[in-house]
């Protein structure tokens, strides 16, 4: 139960109000994935500039190639074509990154709206702790998400689209091969940055403690590894610890919230 000031509500009254919450969600995301597929220029622009060899991390290679004369840091002017290879793929593929678009547009909004109904079953103290979790978790979310975006995906997807097991092979990357990997890594990424947030959890529910995340924490940094080296498909050590090295120091962080919390 709630504060004792809270009106209370018969059940009935709760299964409406949360009917109005899920109508005001999907018109949401209704609302902002027909705009983002108006827009199409503009979202596809994002979502495959990672494809093209004037992406700005291909452009940072290649001026610091050109800076500290390292020629293997040069991405060169790849060049990868995507093609589409069933009728109604381009079209399906415009509506799939709409709604993703959309989604995550509406994701702010939509957290605000679960809070405002379920904030009333909450005591004063709860309330606070919830809205002391939600942020860190979605600045989280998208921080993973962003570093997927400008880091993880273009070198991943640089090496698996121009590897060759023989010059008389060519890779013609398909539209939906190369969005739905985009997706992937993204959610991928977004989870895997919750790290600090599960464990406060776990912490909350008295399953780990500071001490047993200080103790592990060799097997930790071998499983961040091993999940790092799924997440990027690459065989290079400097993607694998591009990945790693967030991961570990989110576990670090972990240590800490822990502690403090405790």
């Amino acid at each position: 139960m709630g504060d004792s000031n809270e009106k209370e509500m018969t059940f009935w009254e709760h299964l409406d109000e949360l009917r109005k919450v899920f109508f005001r969600m999907a018109l949401a995301v209704l609302s902002l994935t027909c705009i983002a597929f108006i827009f199409k220029d503009f979202l596809f622009s994002i979502v495959l500039a990672p494809q093209r060899p004037d992406f700005i991390l291909y452009r940072f290679f290649n001026n610091l190639a050109q800076k500290y004369a390292m020629p293997s840091l040069e991405t060169g002017n790849f060049q990868v074509e995507l093609i589409s290879t069933q009728l109604t793929s381009q079209f399906m593929t415009h509506m799939s990154v709409a709604l993703y678009a959309g989604l995550l547009l509406a994701s702010p909004y939509i957290i605000y709206l679960l809070f405002q109904f379920v904030s009333p079953a909450l005591h004063k103290a709860e309330r606070k702790i919830c809205l002391k979790i939600l942020f860190p978790a979605f600045f989280l979310f998208f921080a993973g998400i962003t570093l997927n975006y400008f880091i993880i995906f273009p070198l991943s997807f640089r090496f698996l689209a121009t590897y060759q097991v023989s010059e008389t092979v060519t890779n013609l990357i398909s539209l939906s091969s190369y969005i739905s990997s985009f997706i992937m890594l993204s959610l991928l990424l977004g989870a895997a940055f919750e790290i600090p947030v599960i464990a406060w959890f776990l912490a909350k529910l008295h399953l780990v403690n500071a001490n047993l995340l200080k103790r592990y924490r060799k097997h930790s940094f071998v499983g961040i590894l091993i999940l790092a080296a799924i997440i990027t498909p690459t065989s290079d050590v400097f993607t694998l610890l591009l990945v790693t090295l967030p991961l570990y120091l989110l576990y670090e962080l972990s240590i800490q919230v822990v502690r403090r919390n405790s």
